[in-house]
């Protein structure tokens, strides 16, 4: 399993055992309220719009608060965020990506500088690891709606590049200028997905001890939960008893 799996799957069940919703809720609500304000506020027609509608979703996020959230936008009454990448290496040299919203470039800047310093790692300029993902388009099914061959035919009818599917889930993967028609191919044979998004792909993972690996889950942790950040990708790939352990 790739790196950027095994974290996503652990921060999942992390969340849903520790994470305040209040801290969850109001990431997402700024998601949508600036993917509204870059582009229409109407999620049929905007997909940045509509990734950030199905995360709310898939958190149980109010329906009220999301539509909350757009009418922010339309109404122009929005604050002004400035979308920003990180980048960075943490323990045992494992590349990590930052993406944040924020509305004080210099108190974020500075927030995950001392972040990454504080776990062994440092943070770098831009570019200096991105190189080592690919920028990729992310659609996920529930692994209920579909057996994995009936998928794989369907995404590769649809376009995708790439498919892996569990027993939890189907991910399918295209370039980012295919997504929003692969995903509304996939969309029409099995229902609303859980995810369609633009994501970053780890091209290969960096082994990590049990030590070490810890050591990477604190970090991006702690990044994960700063407010102005978003989303978090490292390329670790962790043991299975480390995964155990984090997820227990």
């Amino acid at each position: 399993m790739a790196g950027h799996s095994q974290f996503a799957n652990i921060m999942h069940r992390k969340g849903k055992q520790d994470a305040v919703r209040s801290r969850l809720f109001s990431k997402l609500a700024r998601e949508i309220t600036v993917a509204a304000k870059m582009g229409l506020p109407d999620p049929a027609m905007n997909p940045r719009l509509r990734a950030a509608v199905l995360a709310a979703r898939a958190e149980n996020m109010p329906k009220d608060r999301i539509e909350r959230a757009i009418s922010k936008a339309v109404g122009g009454d929005a604050e002004s965020y400035d979308e920003i990448r990180y980048e960075g290496y943490g323990p045992g040299g494992v590349a990590v990506i930052v993406e944040a919203l924020t509305d004080n470039r210099n108190r974020t800047a500075s927030d995950v500088r001392s972040l990454f310093t504080k776990s062994g790692g440092a943070l770098a300029e831009t570019g200096a690891v991105s190189f080592m993902f690919d920028r990729v388009g992310l659609v996920e099914f529930a692994g209920s709606v579909s057996d994995a061959d009936t998928m794989l035919e369907a995404a590769i009818d649809a376009g995708a590049d790439d498919v892996t599917s569990e027993a939890q889930v189907h991910r399918v993967w295209c370039a980012p200028e295919r997504l929003a028609d692969m995903a509304k191919a996939l969309e029409a044979r099995f229902g609303e997905p859980q995810k369609s998004l633009l994501t970053w792909k780890p091209q290969t993972t960096v082994p990590v001890d049990d030590e070490t690996g810890e050591k990477v889950v604190r970090l991006v942790s702690q990044l994960d939960e700063h407010d102005d950040v978003q989303k978090v990708y490292a390329n670790f790939e962790a043991s299975d008893d480390l995964l155990s352990k984090l997820s227990a």
